[in-house]
């Protein structure tokens, strides 16, 4: 059981019958991928819309696009989801008949409320993982589709926010025997009673993770349209180039400042067991990927920099702010009570900030701004926004600050203003705050002065 390899394959992935022979080569490459993950179709063409989205919509009767400020109607999100699955049995050369009339069943279910929504939203991975296993069959590869109703993928009652359940890890056990493929759905899981629930949005993450620590897996792939994590966004530094090994506090890090890998708690069942997460590119198997793992060896000061946008840095000073008791709590306490994250907090003697993504404060601020002035009495309160946070993160950066230096002199000789600076407790990684005008030539200086 041990040396088996659970891979996961995202919506890019599964997009289009091409893409799914893609997986279904890679797959029968090893013997030891005999649990294989699969999300809901991705996106088939640039400008389509997900065919998760789709159903949202349908689940919420158009509100879900409406919010989006698109109008499409239920009866083009059915019609989107039908013609997908149909395109895609065609292609493969499936008998569609059956499945496409369980699936319209399913659109047309007379469930309310948030199992409604539950239940739609996962019908992408539970048709995908059907129509893969179907599809692996008819190629001679020996294959079944274990549903999560089938063989007991319990979870808690939280529909839109499913937790596992402790039994489930047992239930699992069942997708190691044999030599039989499991073609697994992610995304969702059923309640003791029956009841579909999902995870939060990127959920099929999850359900490898959890399925990896679950029978101990030798490695957890995570199969998507990029061949790893790169040491800086490639769109911007031409020439950044996959990261071979981090550990999970360096991928934490990252993603937390603006690699949108994967769905991050996907990290910690793994990380628990000490089971290697291994990032690869559907389109390029050929490529190493990225691997994550609990401990390296650093052979480097900086490994990777990354970007968060679109923030806003609120300040303020106040006479003996340090010396108040309880000035830091009650403040952070405001920005829960309206439902702000803060990403970071920086304080001094007599001064504190507060790092948020402005988004955030939109119709908030305000009643924002009276709340800290009523409650904390600031001397001065002041709100700069359109910032970009640039994240150094690497172990070898622990005891070496010559990395830092070594970003300041290249900003200040290129004259790049910096609004903030500051190190993580860790010491593994330091943030610079720029004006979001800058953040491109600010990102390209940093990569040649740390990195390149």
């Amino acid at each position: 059981m041990a040396e088996l390899i659970v891979s996961k394959f995202g919506g890019s992935s599964v997009a289009n019958a091409v893409q799914i022979e893609k997986v279904r080569r890679i797959v029968e490459a090893d013997a030891r991928r005999r649990i294989v993950v699969v999300s809901a179709p991705g996106r088939a063409a640039a400008g389509e819309q997900k065919i998760t989205d789709h159903l949202f919509n349908i689940a919420t009767d158009g509100a879900h696009f409406r919010e989006q400020r698109l109008i499409i109607p239920v009866s083009d999100s059915k019609k989107a989801v039908l013609d997908r699955f149909r395109a895609i049995l065609k292609d493969l050369e499936i008998p569609p008949e059956e499945i496409l009339e369980h699936l319209q069943r399913d659109l047309d279910c007379q469930l309310s409320g948030e199992r409604r929504v539950a239940f739609l939203a996962s019908r992408g991975e539970h048709y995908n993982a059907r129509v893969i296993a179907e599809y692996f069959r008819r190629s001679d590869m020996e294959a079944e589709a274990f549903l999560p109703e089938d063989f007991g993928l319990t979870v808690s009652e939280e529909f839109l926010d499913a937790k596992l359940l402790n039994d489930a890890y047992e239930n699992m056990q069942q997708l190691a025997e044999g030599n039989t493929i499991a073609v697994v759905p992610g995304f969702y899981g059923v309640t003791r009673s029956g009841e579909v629930a999902v995870f939060s949005r990127g959920g099929s993450d999850l359900t490898g993770g959890v399925i990896a620590k679950g029978i101990n897996a030798a490695s957890y792939e995570n199969w998507t349209d990029v061949s790893g994590v790169f040491e800086a966004d490639p769109r911007l530094v031409s020439d950044a180039r996959a990261i071979p090994r981090l550990t999970f506090k360096e991928i934490r890090l990252l993603s937390s400042k603006g690699f949108n890998v994967f769905h991050l708690n996907a990290m910690l069942p793994c990380k628990e067991r000490k089971i290697p997460i291994h990032i690869r590119n559907t389109n390029q198997p050929q490529d190493q990927g990225t691997v994550i793992l609990s401990e390296r060896v650093p052979e480097e000061g900086v490994v990777g920099i990354a970007r968060l946008d679109n923030i806003a840095y609120i300040y303020l000073e106040k006479d003996m702010l340090g010396e108040e008791i309880g000035f830091t709590a009650e403040l952070l306490g405001i920005f829960s009570d309206f439902n702000i994250q803060t990403y970071h907090f920086p304080t001094d003697k007599d001064d504190i900030a507060v790092i948020v993504n402005q988004d955030d404060l939109t119709g908030a601020i305000n009643d924002l701004r009276r709340r800290i002035e009523d409650r904390l009495k600031p001397d001065l309160m002041d709100v700069a926004y359109n910032l970009s946070i640039l994240t150094a993160v690497g172990l070898g950066l622990q005891g070496n600050s010559y990395p830092i230096v070594d970003a300041l002199s290249a900003l200040g000789e290129a004259h790049i203003p910096i609004e903030m600076i500051d190190q993580s407790p860790s010491q593994i990684c330091f943030h610079i705050g720029v004006q979001q005008s800058v953040a491109d030539d600010a990102l390209k200086i940093l990569y040649r002065a740390l990195i390149g």
